[in-house]
């Protein structure tokens, strides 16, 4: 009898995988400072903010789809639209300006917060 998934034995067979750190112990609250507190709040509400305009955005999109050509559905979503648009740019602005902060100043804000880029 032959096996439809080839792959599941062998993967099941590489060997015991370990989840946990190799210490067994779990200490990151004795390094915890205010500041790393401050940084790790700011960097969620900028998170969660972004996700609220691009939801919002997305829903905009779907309300100028699903208007139907009335000219007031349109134009609610377009100022819909145009407001997500603006709330993620306020909020692109403020982690540029957080970053120059930290370059000028040489703090950590945004606790490490970095961009992704293709050079390495």
């Amino acid at each position: 009898m032959t096996n439809i998934f080839p792959l599941v034995k062998s993967a099941i067979a590489q060997g015991k995988i370990i989840i946990g750190p190799q210490t067994g112990e779990f200490d990151p609250l004795t390094r915890m400072t205010a500041g790393g507190i401050v940084s790790g709040a700011i960097s969620l509400a900028m998170l969660a903010v972004a996700l609220v305009f691009f939801f919002i955005l997305i829903l905009g999109g779907l309300k100028w789809v699903m208007s139907g050509g009335d000219q007031k559905n349109v134009e609610t979503a377009r100022n819909q639209i145009t407001n997500a648009l603006v709330g993620l740019a306020i909020v692109f602005a403020a982690f540029a300006i957080m970053k120059l902060i930290e370059i000028v100043f040489g703090i950590s804000l945004l606790g490490g917060i970095t961009i992704p880029t293709f050079n390495k």
